[in-house]
């Protein structure tokens, strides 16, 4: 999903209030953690998450590898922590500026 440089700053403005939902700690990402965002995505449409010190992976690779694998746009990833955004098939809370 590509998202014009306008989508992300709205989504980053969005993103601003909200607290992470999840920790990706020593176990790294599994598919566990996966199967997790993917829902908290379709309820949520845009979340954060948390990667905690004890992690063995950069935090952009583990950004990277949680974007690709939810299917999730990757918004910010500003010091341990990450936004994703996808857009929920049911309903849809964000509307994103065109």
């Amino acid at each position: 999903m590509k998202l014009t440089n306008k989508q992300l700053k709205y989504l980053r403005g969005e993103a601003n209030a909200l607290k992470p939902i999840f920790q990706v700690g020593k176990a790294g990402v599994n598919p566990n953690l996966i199967d997790q965002v993917k829902d908290a995505l379709e309820v949520r449409e845009l979340i954060k998450v948390s990667v905690l010190q004890n992690c063995p992976e950069d935090k952009s690779v583990v950004a990277t590898k949680v974007s690709e694998r939810s299917g999730a746009a990757l918004v910010q990833v500003i010091g341990y922590t990450i936004v994703l955004y996808k857009p929920s098939k049911e309903n849809k809370q964000i509307q994103l500026p065109q």
